[in-house]
């Protein structure tokens, strides 16, 4: 009998002092405040020896918060949705308020296109046989422009290559208005600076992930952000700008973000079509003077286009097509903006501004592009004889410049970044004075075969 009472006495007393043994060790773990651990400790009765052991070696675990911070972000991860898939607000419709009609500037020029004409041959008689060849597009075959379009249309051309400038600019505008065509080659109303385009209020209360979905950079949407709310406060209007001289324009303009000099200059000469414009800072402009200027002043020199370009009446079907635009021809290489004291400006790096350039094979610009500028037809190589023409009869260079300097300049031998320095080339340009802005657009079709 006392050994039977001791067998049925000894496994309970084992279960007494393992319960007890683990829950003192719960306890003793639960931290104060704690939840009830003890829960995890199973009956022996229940549950065999390895089991309970497991059972205390999983409960100082089960409090660790790796697991809940894994749980946690597998929720927030299901919870956001892709890019892609987020929610992209639409831009505000335009104010009831607002005037359908848009100010434009009107297709008409404020000075004598013939007097500027023979201003230039008697400053240069050379003249007289480069208008008979190219015309000068931005004087000549004039629309009207509404500026707001023009500028955020060269902003958003900025760093990028044509065809994205194109459609860049057509998703843009479809954000507003998504009745248009998908593809711009199917929008005719691309043609016409009159066609659909987004009120300054619209795209100044439109979220910048709105404007990013019609594939704008952050720093290109906040650009046309700053220049409508501009428009749309009444510190920029058609009036204002039309109003301004020279000056005043580019200290207005320059005060946007995205706009510095050169873009100025361009908007002054192909939107508003100011006539003694010089972009002091184009690289292309300053090689074409290098070439002009050197021509002029040593027989010597030769002048070498290159022969596949075309001119003339012959090619006047490609050349509509190939229109300059509101904005004018990108310079032949990134350009350093520069305010009337020659130093960098604007909010922006300094070849940011600097719009895309046309390869070659684009150089026969469909219609649908004519909103992105073009440069204009380059002469051939028999406008050697017109370059040589006055080699005799000339003006003394401006003080500082030789014949030698401007051979080293062409051969890319740069002063500070530059072909040519502002003072050099207003010294050099003073008799087209005032319709500098002409005789520009010329410098520009004298591109070197290299």
């Amino acid at each position: 009998m006392r050994f039977a009472f001791s067998r049925l006495r000894f496994p309970a007393l084992r279960s007494i002092m393992s319960v007890t043994r683990s829950a003192t060790r719960s306890v003793a773990s639960t931290p104060v405040g704690g939840s009830n651990k003890t829960t995890t400790i199973v009956s022996p009765f229940a549950v065999g020896k390895s089991n309970k052991r497991k059972a205390a070696e999983e409960t100082p675990a089960a409090k660790k918060t790796p697991r809940a911070k894994k749980t946690k972000s597998s929720n927030e991860s299901a919870e956001t949705p892709p890019t892609s898939d987020a929610f992209i607000p639409p831009p505000p419709p335009p104010l009831q308020t607002e005037s359908e009609e848009k100010p434009l500037v009107p297709a008409a020029l404020t000075f004598s296109f013939e007097e500027a004409k023979a201003h230039l041959i008697r400053a240069d008689h050379r003249f007289e046989d480069i208008f008979t060849k190219l015309r000068c597009k931005p004087f000549e075959l004039l629309e009207q422009v509404h500026p707001f379009r023009a500028l955020v249309e060269s902003i958003l051309a900025q760093q990028i290559s044509w065809l994205a400038a194109l459609s860049i600019i057509h998703r843009f505008t479809r954000l507003y208005d998504p009745s248009l065509p998908e593809k711009v080659a199917d929008y005719s109303g691309s043609k016409s600076p009159t066609s659909f385009f987004p009120t300054p209020y619209q795209v100044a209360n439109t979220e910048i992930v709105t404007l990013k979905s019609a594939g704008l950079s952050t720093r290109k949407a906040e650009y046309v952000k700053d220049l409508a709310a501009r428009f749309a406060d009444g510190r920029l209007s058609t009036e204002k700008l039309l109003a301004a001289d020279d000056e005043s324009l580019a200290e207005m303009l320059i005060e946007v973000r995205g706009i510095g000099r050169w873009t100025v200059d361009m908007f002054a000469i192909f939107s508003l079509r100011r006539p003694n414009i010089l972009p002091v800072g184009d690289l292309g402009i300053q090689r074409g003077m290098l070439r002009w200027f050197l021509s002029r002043h040593s027989s010597k020199h030769t002048f070498t286009l290159s022969p596949h370009r075309l001119s003339g009446e012959s090619n006047d079907d490609k050349t509509k097509q190939a229109s300059t635009g509101a904005m004018g021809p990108p310079p032949t290489m990134p350009a350093p903006k520069t305010t009337p004291g020659s130093q960098l400006t604007g909010d922006v790096e300094p070849d940011n501004e600097v719009l895309p350039i046309l390869s070659e094979s684009q150089s026969q610009t469909p219609a649908s592009m004519k909103s992105i500028p073009a440069f204009p037809e380059p002469f051939t190589p028999s406008i050697d004889k017109t370059l040589e023409a006055d080699a005799m009869n000339t003006e003394p260079l401006p003080e500082g410049l030789s014949v030698a300097d401007l051979k080293s300049r062409l051969e890319r031998k740069k002063i500070k970044g530059a072909f040519l320095t502002p003072k050099e080339m207003e010294d050099l340009t003073a008799s087209w004075a005032p319709y500098r802005s002409l005789a520009v657009y010329y410098m520009w079709a004298l591109i070197e075969k290299n």
